[in-house]
């Protein structure tokens, strides 16, 4: 399954061109559905919500079953084990603690002559989440959306996912909600999800922001609706870089190239290394270990697709390429891991250390795993307690400050043309 690539070779840069390409929202097929959607909802409300939910998802649900109810959460909680809610309940504490230190205040600053500068930091009112939960169970992403909001302070945090058939939601979808705090639910997902948040209807109000991932329906409707609302990013296919040298435990590094590469069959799945003994022995465990997997079918395919080996001279070069791949993750199998995590600029997260492992950080770890994809992490960061924040300036000035700066601020408002800016300052002090 994985093909084994020198980096100075054709082979890797026509690879490397297909990978930069992958996930890309170019799709103007899709588009045209999305924007079709999106305007069958702003303008009919909860009857279209209901009518691409029935043709998607559940036949039979209709507009006083969108909103999931308190009878629905307590049934939720008798077809799932406690071993499940002890899970949730670990997973939930490790990620509150870690976003609990991102957490912002306030702050105010005075100056000379009495200026009074400041943030005023402030939650979002309301947010919606989009959480897939029929094609693929994201537990894990509900907890990340919802948990950084509720730290923030966010007021109201309504979730959208798509139901079952029979116009459920699958329970451990709904009780890890209830044991986050979540209990505004509706059943309905992809762009008319998206829509609803953004627009309102009849049974959903809108929200201030959007959050969450999905399929690219889901990801090219957050991008129509930005703008109206925010929207936290542009959701790609995931992705893992493996740098290992021969220290490596190939059935390790195999594990984990293999836990990427079961999300899906666009999903990138890389290892990088100077051992061109440790990437024959990694070629070999994943074939042995996916084998006998119930996704084998999908992991073949990203493997096919985006899954290869590069054999680089050294680890410096290794470390140059994950920069220029930028991938979601990367995991260092290798000796004095330490000492090249700070020439390790572009990744949206660092797993350092065999024991370190990506699902780990997708479950409990703490750190969000909403994390940049698709080379987006040269500029953008995982999902945080910022997300669900917003800043507002604070300016107070005393008159003998003001004038101190009059004539700065009037001679660069006539530079611009803008003479009524000048104005507003010059008539303050014309008695003087």
């Amino acid at each position: 399954m994985l093909q084994i690539v020198d980096t100075q070779t054709p082979e890797a840069a026509a690879f490397l061109v297909k990978l930069k390409a992958r996930g890309k929202l170019t799709d103007e097929n899709i588009l045209k559905t999305v924007r079709r959607t999106l305007r069958d909802v702003q303008n009919e409300g909860d009857k279209a919500v209901v009518r691409y939910t029935r043709k998607l998802d559940a036949p039979r649900i209709s507009a006083k079953d969108l909103k999931v109810s308190r009878k629905e959460f307590g049934e939720a909680y008798l077809e799932v084990p406690s071993e499940f809610i002890d899970a949730i309940s670990h997973a939930k504490t490790n990620i509150e603690r870690f976003h609990q230190k991102q957490v912002r205040t306030s702050w105010m600053a005075t100056e000379t002559d009495g200026v009074l500068l400041g943030h005023l930091v402030r939650p979002l009112k309301r947010v919606g989440v989009c959480v897939p939960s029929v094609s693929q169970l994201l537990v894990s992403s509900l907890l990340m959306n919802v948990v950084p909001a509720a730290v923030a302070g966010v007021e109201e945090i309504a979730v959208c996912m798509g139901p079952m058939r029979n116009r459920q939601i699958n329970p451990y979808m709904l009780v890890a909600a209830e044991e986050c705090g979540i209990q505004e639910i509706y059943k309905c997902g992809g762009a008319q999800a998206v829509a609803a948040m953004a627009y309102g209807t009849e049974t959903i109000s809108p929200v201030d922001k959007i959050v969450g991932p999905g399929n690219p329906y889901v990801q090219l409707a957050k991008k129509e609706v930005y703008g109206h609302v925010d929207i936290d990013k542009l959701a790609g296919p995931s992705e893992i870089l493996v740098i290992a040298d021969s220290t490596a435990d190939p059935d390790y590094v195999a594990a984990d190239l293999i836990s990427q590469a079961e999300h899906s069959p666009d999903c990138s799945a890389l290892l990088v290394t100077p051992s061109r003994g440790v990437a024959e022995q990694v070629k070999a465990a994943v074939d042995i270990q996916g084998q006998t997997l119930p996704r084998r079918d999908t992991l073949v395919q990203a493997f096919e697709n985006y899954g290869a080996a590069f054999i680089v001279a050294d680890l410096a070069e290794a470390v140059a390429f994950a920069n220029e791949i930028a991938p979601e993750h990367v995991e260092l199998h290798i000796e004095n891991p330490f000492d090249w995590i700070g020439h390790l600029r572009n990744a949206g997260a660092i797993l350092v250390g065999p024991y370190s492992p990506e699902a780990v950080g997708d479950y409990i770890a703490g750190p969000n795993h909403i994390l940049p994809t698709g080379t987006a992490a040269r500029y953008a960061s995982p999902l945080s307690v910022d997300d669900f924040l917003k800043k507002t300036s604070l300016i107070s000035y005393t008159k003998a400050a003001l004038e101190k700066v009059t004539p700065a601020v009037v001679k660069l408002a006539e530079v611009e043309g803008l003479e009524g800016h000048a104005a507003a300052m010059k008539i303050r002090f014309e008695e003087d």
